[in-house]
């Protein structure tokens, strides 16, 4: 075994090539290593690696008499397909000149059939073109026999048909044949036409139509004489026919249309039978409002406004009950009243387009025009349902040159309004301050106008076609805002001096209604539509930052923002100033009561009764004095700020000046607790429940100083502990404790000592 040891030390591995030495020593280490007992093992290891050998041998004769097997048969499958592969080469080039042979033979064939079948082609289109032909001239043929036989409904519908294959031809490059049907079809479209519509003006006159009076005083419309069955059986069928010829008619007429300027919204023509029953109306519209007729004059618009007003309303009853019904029957869409509605109003538009460039610079005109056409619009819609799709007189005010012209105006007409609101006597006064329900505002004359003034120019543009014109309106209203306020700060600036005047608290209550109204109106649906649209607008710009833009998206900001800011910051200086001058007065008044004798006042056991200090009535009067004034002058909300920051600054100032820079005994303290808590606090007792939450420094200081000498010994020792013990344990909750518990909550900790030292009356505890 030591030999073995030996050698075994003295084996090492060859890396570079297979070190069978290695493996055996190392399997020999293994499987016997030093034990002697384990030689016992070595027959069994014989047998084992004889066993293991035997297979290893087997396997090495199975694979080396498999793989050459394999090997030979791979071998075949690549020859076989490689003469595959061969063959078909040689089948595809034999194809290939077969094939090159072939259309080399045809080749004269196919030219000989691509002729023939071009020949064939253009026959066929020959023969298509003469079936269009003959189609068109079956359904003239056809009219013409209706017609004989006075078959008009048939004869209208052939007509329809016609037209319908009119369409169809739209995009065929044959011109001659697109003629001959548009001409064949403008032939009959003539003749029917001709004869419907004499037939249906007869029953329209039998009808008394048009309705020129109110409908009662029409003499036949819907009144029920003995022919009258007759007359509407015949009103329903000429109607309908005419209905039949709206396809050939838009084909053959194109519609008046005004200039693009105007932007009008796409609408369909008026359909046939209303065109007929328009005809005496425009007729009379334009021998009344055109020419040199003296109801056709610039400065009475109204007069044709109102004329088509009543035309609409004198025959909506009309159209509802007799028209809309055949319409219904027919299966069409359209609405007979605002069929008819539209068709006079696009005789105002052109009426305006054509009188608007004649008085665009004389403002009085001009401006009358604007008016009449608004309350024009205002009808319209309102009692007459028409619809805000429709082309409407708002269009052509929205014409640039027109829409800046109705902006300046607007501005000018505004400013002068303005200037006489403000110079007025009672330009100040509420309308309301003898009733005291409505008067909680306080508003003055001038500002409810103003107000009014915004409100009016809102309503006359909020039915503007486009979003882009109602921002510029909004833009204007901002300007106006702007102004009324530089105008309101310079009328405050002259009443400075006297900042508890009527005049100042009426400019301040003015200020506080125009912020408050916006505010309002910014949760208005109509502004925020605008809002959106200004988002949309200043997105495509890039004219704002991302912040901004997220906060109008997320209508965190309004569109008044800008104004209601400054209007705000307006008002809290106006207040700011009225309370700096109450709080001199106070302090002028309270220099008696500072100069008190806290330290010698007798105690309240000396005193039969507590009553008020003398030297604190001056300082509480005034401020009795200004409260109420300031109650009766200033609205509500504003007052309710007024006297809160009053509160905190007599708080600090009597905190500071009188508690502080003195030093009381029992009799001082008691008496300072008294003129507070049942003078100075029932002060404000009027308008809150708990004046002292708005007076902790004062109320908070009473306490302290009217402790008993025990608690406060016992307060003095804590706050005192809590002192040195700070820096081992930082924020001692023993101190805030101990003063919450007595109610001191607004004090520091270092102001509760300066307090309790300022105790004139301590027991001689030895310390």
């Amino acid at each position: 075994m030591a030999t073995v040891a030996v050698r075994k030390k003295e084996v090492t591995r060859d890396l570079d090539h297979c070190d069978i030495p290695f493996y055996v020593s190392e399997f020999v280490e293994r499987e016997v290593g030093n034990d002697y007992e384990s030689l016992k093992k070595l027959e069994n290891l014989i047998e084992k690696l004889s066993e293991n050998k035997k297979q290893l041998e087997e396997q090495v004769l199975t694979v080396s008499s498999e793989v050459p097997k394999r090997i030979q048969n791979a071998l075949k499958n690549a020859e076989d397909s490689r003469k595959s592969l061969n063959q078909l080469l040689e089948e595809e080039t034999l194809l290939s000149n077969s094939i090159n042979s072939h259309l080399l033979n045809a080749q004269p064939l196919m030219e000989d059939l691509g002729v023939l079948i071009s020949q064939v082609e253009e026959i066929e289109q020959h023969l298509s073109y003469l079936k269009w032909i003959s189609r068109i001239e079956e359904l003239s043929d056809s009219i013409q026999q209706y017609l004989m036989t006075n078959n008009v409904p048939e004869a209208a519908s052939t007509l329809a048909f016609m037209a319908e294959l009119d369409l169809k031809l739209q995009k065929s490059s044959c011109s001659h044949l697109l003629a001959f049907v548009r001409s064949t079809v403008k032939f009959w479209h003539k003749i029917l036409k001709d004869k419907l519509s004499s037939d249906f003006e007869e029953v329209l006159n039998q009808l008394r139509w048009p309705f020129v009076g109110p409908p009662q005083s029409q003499a036949f419309g819907l009144a029920a004489p003995a022919n009258a069955p007759d007359v509407y059986n015949n009103l329903e069928m000429l109607f309908c026919q005419l209905l039949k010829l709206q396809t050939s008619d838009e084909l053959l007429t194109k519609p008046k249309q005004l200039p693009e300027k105007y932007s009008l919204p796409l609408s369909p023509p008026i359909i046939l039978p209303m065109q007929i029953m328009l005809n005496p109306l425009q007729k009379r519209f334009k021998y009344h409002f055109t020419g040199n007729k003296q109801t056709n004059v610039l400065n009475k618009p109204e007069w044709y406004l109102t004329q088509v007003l009543m035309w609409i309303g004198n025959h909506a009853k009309f159209l509802d009950e007799k028209i809309q019904p055949i319409l219904d029957k027919a299966g069409s869409s359209v609405n007979a009243g605002l069929e008819f509605s539209r068709a006079l109003v696009m005789l105002i538009l052109e009426k305006l387009a054509a009188d608007i460039p004649c008085i665009l610079y004389d403002d009085t005109l001009f401006c009358h025009l604007v008016d009449e056409v608004l309350l024009f619009e205002r009808e319209l819609y309102s009692v007459h349902g028409y619809l805000s799709s429709f082309p409407s007189c708002m269009h052509i005010l929205s014409e640039e040159c027109c829409f800046q012209r109705w902006l300046t105006v607007e501005k000018k007409f505004a400013l002068q309004k303005m200037d006489s609101m403000l110079s007025s006597e009672a330009a100040w006064i509420s309308q309301y301050k003898d009733i005291t329900d409505v008067d909680e505002m306080k508003v003055p004359d001038c500002a409810e106008t103003f107000m009014t003034l915004l409100l009016v120019i809102t309503d006359r543009y909020k039915n503007l076609p486009t979003a882009s014109r109602k921002l510029q309106f909004l833009g204007l209203q901002k300007e106006l805002v702007d102004d009324f306020r530089i105008r309101l700060t310079q009328v405050m600036k002259e009443e400075t001096r006297a900042s508890l005047g009527f005049r100042y608290c009426a400019i301040l209550n003015a200020v506080n209604y125009i912020a408050t109204v916006l505010a309002d109106w910014a949760d208005n649906v109509f502004f925020l539509q605008l809002q959106q649209a200004e988002l949309e607008v200043r997105a495509e710009s890039n004219t704002v930052s991302k912040l901004e833009l997220g906060q109008l998206a997320s209508m965190e900001a309004s569109v008044f923002d800008d104004m209601i800011n400054l209007l705000e910051r307006l008002k809290h200086d106006m207040l700011t100033r009225q309370v700096d001058h109450v709080f001199r007065e106070v302090k002028d008044a309270a220099k008696l009561y500072r100069k008190e004798r806290w330290l010698s006042l007798p105690s309240q056991a000396e005193q039969a009764v507590m009553s008020l200090s003398s030297s604190a009535c001056p300082m509480l009067l005034t401020l009795r004095d200004r409260l109420l004034q300031l109650e009766q002058q200033l609205c509500h909300s504003l007052f309710k700020i007024f006297w809160q920051m009053l509160a905190e600054k007599v708080d600090t100032y009597i905190y500071q000046e009188i508690i502080m820079a003195n030093h009381f005994n029992e009799g001082g303290a008691a008496q300072l607790q008294f003129d507070m808590s049942r003078n100075l606090f029932p002060l404000f007792s009027h308008y809150c429940k708990r004046p002292e939450n708005y007076f902790k420094h004062i109320k908070e200081a009473c306490i302290i100083l009217n402790l008993n000498v025990g608690s406060a010994l016992l307060l003095k020792d804590v706050l005192q502990s809590a002192s040195e013990d700070e820096t081992l344990i930082p924020n001692q909750p023993s101190a805030t404790a101990a003063l919450n518990e007595l109610g001191v909550y607004k004090l520091a900790q270092k102001d509760v000592e300066i307090l309790l030292n300022l105790r004139a009356s301590w027991p001689n505890t030895g310390k």
